[in-house]
């Protein structure tokens, strides 16, 4: 075995072993996230409401994770270099996919997870409120709850996608 193999093998075994161990808790803990934010509806729908315990901690999650996430895309740039393969279509297609999938998560997901995090600012609290107010903020919640479990689902499907090109590479002169 060459040493530039054992190098390429190393450098693709941390690039996977990256992937799996950030991008998946971050995949898992993003997808639960919106469940335990929600507010019950009126009818009895829901899971019983929402838990803000479980919802910090599915967010700090997701936070620490994209740190670590970071090195995914680093060593799977440094495998496709020792690889001769970073002009391949099925490469940059990933690359592109992983740079869409990254912006969701740091420009959408965590600042969502956030916005849900913060305490409700319920306008005209105090003053009378009656109990209208406080059912339109739940409902503008399950809303955004609703929303960031799209997105989600969006992020979680590009890294499906992905990983298949990463399997297939389709096009490609390396084998299989």
């Amino acid at each position: 075995m060459t040493k530039g193999l054992q190098v390429t093998e190393l450098l693709l075994s941390v690039h996977v072993l990256a992937a799996i161990l950030a991008i998946g808790p971050i995949a898992v803990a993003a997808s639960l996230f919106p469940r335990y934010v929600r507010p019950p509806t009126g009818d009895g729908d829901g899971e019983g409401g929402p838990n803000r315990g479980v919802a910090g901690f599915l967010h700090r999650i997701c936070r620490g994770y994209t740190f670590v996430g970071i090195a995914v895309p680093v060593f799977g740039l440094a495998t496709g270099a020792k690889l001769g393969v970073l002009t391949d279509a099925w490469l940059l297609a990933s690359i592109a996919l992983t740079a869409v999938a990254a912006a969701l998560l740091v420009l959408a997901i965590l600042p969502g997870q956030q916005r849900l995090l913060a305490p409700p600012v319920v306008a005209g609290a105090g003053k009378g409120a009656g109990g209208g107010v406080a059912a339109e903020a739940g409902e503008a919640v399950r809303a955004a709850a609703a929303r960031l479990s799209m997105v989600t689902g969006i992020f979680n499907l590009l890294w499906a996608v992905v990983v298949v090109l990463m399997i297939v590479r389709p096009g490609s002169t390396t084998g299989a």
